[in-house]
């Protein structure tokens, strides 16, 4: 008897050892400081959606835990870093958790580059970043001229005092950059543009949304309203696709979707990767372009500075790809623009093995944020981080600063964000031609507040009247 009881209470102890170590709230599954989870299924998913965003939740958690810091996503252990020597750390890893993107699969599709990690995903990698690259955007420096042109036509007929709707106009001149140098002569048809914007729109709502609050209940409203809009994306794809398919160009003339074609790859993973990068392509360039205009419509001085620069390079010239190495400040005013928007708050990778980060044990398999937005406005690295001062980035100060102090398209495992040389081009060429044609002013009494998603966006449309230079 005494035996089973001795053997009894041992099984429990161990059983309830047991359950304290799986469990989610047990600090002893890692050394790293930073939060129970609020929820045994869902873990801290809900603390983000009572922040508000990822980025909000981050710097909060930064905050309490310091550059290293653990919480749950769902059942799952995830660890975020905020600083550059525990980003320096972690440079060479490749690969993305599926976990935290898999909310995009909806929108997206499995067989999105996304997904791909490994062998796969840097072969697929490799091929697609000559539709990217600097000899590709020397190409497309034609149309960017071509684009912002007729929209300065359009602005110069506009009544004076007209309120400018900046997000409506920066998404509709990006979108049509990145469809023309990547799928070609389809997307010359206004209605085309502005038809994929709409169902873009739908579904771009609705993977923001997802993300605090989940996705929508199969037959719903917004359930039907998404795969609608999405089912419209993809049509537009098809027949891009046919229309390509119908008129190869000679090769030193393939887009984007050529290299895509070429290659033999499933029909599925063809309309997948052709829809991430159509939606990376412009979201997050219309938003740097959008915060841009905005920054320097709410300064003044700046924009002279500004404006000055571009008349002594350019002249009357178009901007050819020799006059962006010239437009030093210009450069300053977008790098200061991707920090004090934090256009892209954050990144994340994990590998299949237990590594050491910031000497501490990280278990295979566990997610690890790049909480890329907190570092940028990290008071000790950027004194006043809410202040918009393009001088942060003059030369004598960008010597003086860590590197990765300011990663704003990412930076790990040679997987920085596929279209950063394209994002920079296309935007010098649009902000030159715009602010040497045009004065930007803010219209008074608004108040412009960022929403921190996947990409930070103006909450309410942001409005600007122009005068002609």
């Amino acid at each position: 008897m005494l035996a089973f009881v001795i053997f009894a209470v041992t099984f429990v102890v161990v059983l309830i050892g047991a359950v304290i170590y799986l469990y989610p709230g047990s600090k002893r599954v890692t050394t790293i400081p930073g939060l129970d989870p609020s929820d045994p299924k869902d873990g801290n998913i809900p603390d983000i959606g009572k922040a508000g965003s990822m980025h909000d939740f981050l710097l909060d958690l930064h905050e309490d835990y310091g550059p290293i810091a653990s919480f749950w996503w769902g059942t799952k252990l995830a660890v975020s870093i905020a600083s550059p020597e525990l980003f320096k750390e972690h440079q060479s890893v490749f690969d993305r958790p599926p976990d935290l993107f898999a909310l995009f699969k909806p929108l997206i599709g499995a067989d999105s580059i996304q997904y791909a990690n490994g062998a796969d995903g840097r072969k697929r990698r490799n091929l697609y970043d000559k539709a990217f690259s600097h000899d590709a955007v020397r190409y497309y420096m034609g149309i960017f001229n071509e684009l912002v042109a007729e929209l300065v036509t359009k602005m110069k007929t506009l009544p004076k005092d007209e309120h400018i709707p900046l997000q409506q106009y920066s998404t509709a001149l990006v979108l049509k950059g990145i469809a023309r140098t990547s799928f070609g002569d389809y997307f010359k048809d206004d209605k085309a543009c502005l038809a994929f914007r709409k169902n873009y729109d739908i579904c771009w709502h609705e993977m923001e949304h997802s993300l605090a609050h989940g996705l929508p209940e199969e037959g719903t409203d917004r359930d039907k309203a998404f795969k609608q809009a999405r089912a419209q994306m993809l049509s537009t794809i098809e027949a891009i696709i046919k229309q390509r398919r119908d008129n190869p160009p000679p090769p030193e003339r393939q887009l984007f979707i050529d290299i895509l074609l070429e290659n033999n790859f499933p029909e599925a993973q063809i309309k997948c990767d052709t829809l991430s990068y159509v939606i990376g392509g412009f979201h997050t360039s219309a938003n740097l372009l959008a915060w841009t205009l905005y920054f320097i419509a709410t300064h003044q001085d700046i924009q002279e500075k500004l404006h000055k620069e571009i008349e002594s390079v350019l002249g009357d010239e178009d901007v050819e790809s020799s006059h962006i190495t010239q437009l030093t400040y210009l450069r300053q005013v977008l790098d200061e623009s991707l920090r004090t928007s934090v256009l892209a708050p954050w990144a994340a990778r994990f590998q299949d093995i237990d590594t050491m980060l910031g000497g501490h044990v990280i278990p295979k398999g566990t997610p690890v944020i790049h909480a890329l937005g907190v570092t940028l406005q990290d008071e000790e690295r950027w004194p006043h981080p809410e202040k918009f001062d393009p001088d942060r980035f003059s030369p004598e100060n960008s010597k003086q600063r860590d590197k990765f102090a300011f990663q704003p398209f990412g930076f790990a495992g040679k997987r920085i964000c596929p279209g950063y040389r394209f994002a920079y081009g296309e935007i010098s060429v649009f902000l030159a031609v715009l602010c040497r044609a045009f004065k930007f002013n803010i219209v008074e009494g608004q108040v412009v507040e960022p929403v921190y998603g996947f990409v930070t966006a103006p909450k309410e449309e942001v409005w600007v009247t122009v005068e002609k230079r």
